[in-house]
């Protein structure tokens, strides 16, 4: 398929699609209806003008309250200043802020050789991906996370590391399993980094306990251990091995030993390719692979939290893997996996139900790595850095290898 020329004709393509993606959107997909907004309006609301307790609160009508550490109640409490209706517009705003950031991050040098036809063929794209769809519709903050995290990776690959650690603390702090990068860190014998954002996370857990004592007691000794207030294991949004081994228990429980083991397994392969990522300086792997990983082994990861996959399509359209990244993409804009929302048994139910598990396994077992970009660092926006060849992961203080730079000069990679 040729894409149109002229500025008449690449307009009357985007509105073509705009047109389609609404009409997609509003009569296909489920709407999600701002419900996990409204879960943190309502708890924020209650805690500040009627003294209620943050992890009490529970949607009218409904079994569904606050699960997320305390310091994400704080980050929300400019909630509790305005109506339901301004909050869902802030909601909206940030959200559309973050994807925007998240694509500046994983493809803003692609993006700007097509210009405006460029960005908005990928705003067209994003909308139609089921997680993007419903991170947005439930008023989600997993974009907001995902750009913080990402603003980490580019930070450390284009040689600005000093304030590396920061996003990936603070999205720790909110939500846990931003946690799992501290190790991609650690692994890339980023230290600093790891420290910072480990200090960081602390510090802000450290906040809410001193704002809110009582909430952060409840939390980390009871509320964090209880998946049951998140959601049942088994319900077909959970598309982490933990979903699928609650699956096929049901309505037993699932064997904690094997899902013990299965997350040994995939941390396994997660840590050799991250490695192989690494010694190549490819950070958009790098970080691809632990977005991958988070959602595998966190014990629930409902179809939104899946915007962690986004990095892993940037890698593939980077490495041409063009076939790939269309059938993988087109499954997730399916909502495929809630066909089977009354009953996941059977081989059909196994393998349909489980449909973006095996997504994320066939990229965390199969996306290229060590494809490093020449001009630029592969989590930049295109600043026309130069991007290092190797990561230092044996701690060496010694001076990096030369390479051949921009022009075919011999330069060296910018310091950490």
């Amino acid at each position: 398929m040729r894409l149109p020329r002229t500025d008449r004709g690449r307009l009357v393509l985007v509105l073509c699609l705009a047109v389609a993606v609404t009409v997609f959107t509003a009569t296909v997909p489920l709407l999600r209806g701002w419900f996990d907004l409204r879960v943190y309006y309502g708890a924020v609301n209650d805690w500040v003008h009627h003294g209620g307790r943050v992890y009490d609160y529970q949607v009218p009508g409904t079994a569904y309250g606050f699960t997320y550490p305390p310091f994400a109640a704080l980050t929300m409490l400019p909630m509790a200043l305005v109506g339901p209706n301004t909050a869902i517009a802030g909601a909206l705003l940030l959200n559309l802020v973050a994807v925007a950031a998240v694509l500046w991050m994983l493809a803003g040098q692609e993006l700007r050789r097509h210009g405006w036809f460029g960005w908005a063929l990928a705003a067209c794209a994003l909308a139609l991906l089921e997680p993007v769809r419903d991170t947005v519709s439930f008023g989600q903050v997993n974009l907001l996370l995902l750009a913080l995290v990402l603003a980490d990776g580019w930070l450390l690959s284009s040689g600005r590391g000093r304030w590396a650690g920061v996003g990936i603390g603070l999205a720790a702090a909110v939500k846990l399993t931003p946690a799992v990068f501290i190790g991609l860190l650690l692994l890339a014998r980023r230290r600093r980094a790891a420290a910072v954002a480990t200090a960081v996370t602390a510090a802000a857990t450290a906040l809410a306990a001193l704002a809110a004592p009582d909430a952060s007691r409840f939390y980390w000794t009871r509320a964090v251990w209880d998946t049951t207030r998140v959601g049942r294991l088994d319900y077909v949004s959970n598309q982490s091995l933990q979903g699928v081994l609650a699956r096929l228990a049901a309505p037993g429980e699932p064997s904690r030993a094997a899902w013990a083991l299965a997350v040994v397994l995939v941390l396994a392969v997660w840590a050799w390719r991250t490695r192989r990522a690494l010694r190549a300086g490819d950070w958009r792997a790098a970080f691809a692979l632990t977005g991958l990983v988070s959602c595998l082994i966190s014990p629930i990861t409902w179809v939104h939290h899946l915007v962690w996959l986004l990095p892993s399509f940037a890698v593939l359209v980077h490495a041409r893997r063009l076939r790939t990244a269309a059938v993988l993409y087109g499954l997730l804009c399916t909502s495929v996996v809630w066909l089977w929302f009354d009953d996941a048994s059977g081989l059909d139910g196994f393998l349909g139900s489980n449909t973006y598990v095996w997504i994320t396994l066939v990229l965390l077992l199969t996306l290229p790595t060590g494809r490093p970009q020449v001009t630029s660092p592969p989590l930049s926006g295109g600043t026309g850095a130069p991007a290092p060849a190797t990561v230092p992961v044996s701690g060496s203080s010694g001076p990096p290898p030369a390479r051949a730079g921009v022009g075919g000069k011999a330069t060296t990679a910018p310091g950490p």
